[in-house]
């Protein structure tokens, strides 16, 4: 320990190096550098850019990113193509036409509308009614959106079943959802009454039963119709009335 203090004091010694960077003299190794010239030859004749114009830095852009070949050509002439094809209502299978006039039919229950507009499944207009249905009885502070999808797929079921034993022509499932829904309207305009007033009353008695024959006159003339079922309307209305009157009893209560 007593030799501590006599450490050499590596950092205050001056240490002074030389260097030397001078070049040795150019050595000659004996070899003769030999350069060799090329004459350079163009293989293109003529200008550059005539092939390809887009490698011309001054030529104006034209839009035409396909230039004149066969691609643009092609990209310009597949816009024709489009006006053959059918609308889009139609490749969805939404005929307005039919559905417009389901929809007079309805309003006008003596009118006979064509068969085969009553063949055609429609699932658009029944949902749409369904909503504004349920949409006006939350109007007026009900929440039935439940009962109203249960009960009414208990009744086409129910009409379905009973439709089949009835025609002999058989009937499909489609057709009674489209009918049951079109000739709910009536029912969703007494609903938007019962927003405005109250149906317990005389009033809304009288309107209620209006509704209510109103919706199974059309219903079962478009039935009878579709399904060629001559003289039995009457046994068609009955069943029909029954739905229609526990729509009713969801639009008083």
């Amino acid at each position: 320990m007593s030799t501590y203090g006599n450490q050499p004091d590596y950092f205050s010694q001056n240490n002074e190096a030389t260097f030397n960077f001078e070049m040795p003299p150019q050595q000659d190794f004996q070899q003769e550098l030999n350069f060799q010239t090329f004459e350079g030859k163009s293989n293109v004749s003529g200008n550059i850019y005539e092939s390809n114009p887009y490698l011309n830095p001054s030529a104006p852009y034209s839009g035409d990113v396909y230039g004149s070949g066969q691609e643009g050509r092609d990209y310009s002439g597949a816009g024709g193509k489009f006006e053959d094809e059918p609308p889009l209502l139609e490749e969805l299978g939404i005929n307005p036409e039919f559905i417009v006039q389901k929809t007079l039919t309805v309003l006008n229950p003596f009118h006979t509308p064509e068969v085969a507009a009553l063949q055609d499944t429609d699932l658009a207009g029944p949902l749409v009614f369904c909503l504004a249905f349920g949409g006006f009885l939350l109007l007026s502070g009900k929440v039935h959106f439940s009962y109203i999808y249960g009960i009414g797929v208990l009744g086409c079921l129910s009409m379905w079943a009973l439709l089949s034993l009835m025609s002999a022509q058989g009937v499909t499932i489609g057709t009674v959802v489209t009918v049951l829904g079109y000739c709910l309207l009536p029912m969703v305009g007494l609903s938007g009454v019962n927003v405005i007033l109250s149906l317990q009353g005389y009033v809304g008695i009288v309107l209620t039963s209006v509704a209510i024959l109103w919706c199974s006159l059309s219903a079962s003339k478009l039935f009878v119709t579709a399904l060629a079922m001559d003289h039995q309307q009457p046994l068609v209305l009955y069943p029909c009335a029954l739905l229609y009157g526990v729509f009713a009893l969801i639009t008083i209560f």
